[in-house]
Order: structure tokens, then sequence, then C-alpha cells
């Protein structure tokens, strides 16, 4: 008897980290869904937080039969500027 295994399609989002002062953690932003924040004291602990957020919304938006946001709609770069004097 033969076995199918089926692969996961892997979806990869740009996530936007920020020290916050406040609350002495990282936050969280996904640029690409609306909405979705999280936070976690470590950048691991928020990597790993903003994994479980992003496949929470998009299964959340899969279920209602909303269009799925594309991944590659955002793009991240560094820009540089002269620092004030």
């Amino acid at each position: 008897m033969a076995t199918t295994t089926r692969t996961a399609k892997v979806l990869r989002f740009a996530v936007v980290l920020e020290w916050d002062e406040a609350g002495h953690g990282w936050a969280v932003s996904v640029p690409a869904i609306d909405g979705c924040f999280t936070q976690g004291d470590t950048v691991g602990e928020a990597l790993r937080m903003a994994e479980d957020a992003i496949r929470l919304n998009l299964e959340d938006m899969a279920a209602r039969g909303e269009p799925l946001p594309r991944p590659d709609a955002v793009r991240v770069e560094t820009v540089s500027v002269p620092a004030p004097k």
C-alpha cells in the first residue's frame, strides 16, 4: 500500500519588532494583517507569539471565507539619514 504525504504550504510574513520602554519587552506588528499585534519579553518569545498570532488570524479569516493577505505585500528596507547635529 502506497502512502502519500501532504506538505503544508508555508507563508512567510514580515514582522516589525519594537522595544517597548514602558513594558520592557518587544512589541510586534504584522503589517500585512490589519490588527495583528502581540508582544514578548525577549525577541525569541516575541517571534513565537507572532507565529501564533498570524496562524490564528489566518485560520479566522479562512473560516469566515475572507481572502488571505499576501505575505509579499510588505517589504522591509532600511533607510539611512544623517544624525542631527
